[in-house]
């Protein structure tokens, strides 16, 4: 229903990975933009499909015609990565094109991806960002719901982004046997929410849950190779005073981090919204960084004393800080953080991400933007600047 972003060079001779988390839209997009006559499909999901290629492998060149030009996709290459030992073959000596999907890199990372190295391009899915969504973007069903495809599309959004990270449990961890125990990984994912956008502790967690540090590690690092999670490290390139130096924890959408999180009446609904408004943010900055292949990488900013910027974006030609507020005014004490991060780094832009309607010009340069203008401007902005500079 949506034009996406996303992009995969079709007309290339080179193989291509996607990864990205279940329900980015991976395999609707290949299936809408491959001729269903240049490519051959397997599905690993299908049980059938991945006995037969798990108790025999060869099967795979058996089902490809001599001499055949079109792609080879293999949907979910995670749940066999044997498989690719049989890519790899026919990549090197039948000069075959293979589409690689993946929703989890753990395996692959034990398991041999690396036969494919310089072999393979990589891409990476997200969810939905505002741009393809254009005139159907709400921003508090983003907020509430997320953004991934099928919470526009469902009938019933609340009950597929409920069921969401449940199927991930049963399919992803259970079946692979990444954890024995899973009433503490259930109960790990709701704690974990708690760390939205901070730095993480290990020992508090592991408290809560009732299980070893070392353990709440583990289930971080799976959480990470389920792709179900990024890290936002500091920004410390040339820092002139003592930072924080510990990577922040978020899950990868809004919708997924606000279903998990609990809602008691202890738990305060604007602290949970903020965290969602900046998840939001951090998301599709990332998409719009890696659809538009810039050169940006994202951090955060934060002295030892606790003052922030909520997020850096460092290119090679720009440097650019963001501090999202969930506020309808800015007082003065909210450009704290961003006067701070300008007298380190004169040159670099600065903006405040509010909830409010106008866009304002503040002091030290600051440039005020109502949220959801900052969200359609995002590749302006970091294009834009960095030609200025």
């Amino acid at each position: 229903m949506f034009k996406r972003l996303f992009h995969l060079p079709l007309e290339s001779h080179d193989s291509l990975f996607i990864f990205g988390p279940r329900g980015t839209g991976k395999t609707q997009w290949l299936k809408t933009h491959l001729n269903s006559e240049s490519y051959i499909y397997f599905d690993l999901l299908d049980a059938l499909t991945f006995r037969l290629l798990q108790a025999h492998p060869e099967h795979l060149r058996e089902r490809i015609k001599p001499n055949f030009s079109g792609w080879i996709v293999i949907d979910e290459v995670q749940k066999l990565p044997e498989l690719l030992d049989e890519v790899h073959r026919l990549i090197e000596h039948e000069h075959n094109r293979f589409i690689l999907t993946g929703s989890s890199a753990r395996k692959l990372k034990r398991s041999g991806v690396n036969l494919l190295a310089g072999r393979a391009i990589r891409y990476h899915m997200h969810p939905l960002v505002i741009q393809e969504l254009e005139k159907a973007f709400n921003l508090e069903h983003a907020l509430t719901l997320g953004m991934l495809p099928a919470t526009y599309t469902y009938s019933d959004p609340v009950g597929y982004l409920a069921t969401y990270v449940d199927t991930y449990l049963k399919e992803e961890v259970q079946q692979e046997g990444l954890t024995r125990n899973m009433s503490a990984f259930t109960r790990f994912l709701e704690v974990a929410s708690y760390s939205q956008g901070s730095t993480i502790n290990y020992t508090e967690i592991a408290r809560e849950v009732g299980i070893d540090r070392q353990v709440v590690q583990n289930y971080f690092s799976i959480l990470n190779d389920l792709l179900l999670s990024n890290y936002l490290p500091p920004f410390t390139k040339r820092a002139k005073r003592r930072l924080i130096v510990s990577d922040k924890f978020y899950y990868f959408d809004a919708g997924v981090y606000y279903n998990l999180r609990p809602k008691g009446i202890l738990d305060a609904p604007s602290e949970i919204a903020g965290s969602s408004l900046e998840t939001l943010f951090y998301q599709s900055i990332l998409a719009i960084i890696d659809y538009y292949k810039l050169s940006h990488d994202v951090y955060y900013w934060r002295t030892s004393n606790g003052v922030e910027v909520d997020f850096i974006a460092y290119g090679q030609h720009n440097l650019i800080a963001f501090e999202i507020k969930h506020a309808k005014n800015i007082s003065p004490k909210m450009l704290r953080g961003l006067q701070l991060f300008k007298e380190d780094y004169p040159f670099a832009q600065l903006y405040i991400i509010y909830l409010g309607s106008e866009t304002l010009y503040l002091q030290d340069n600051i440039t005020a933007l109502p949220f959801i203008e900052a969200l359609k401007k995002l590749p302006e902005l970091l294009i834009k600047n960095a030609e200025k500079n």
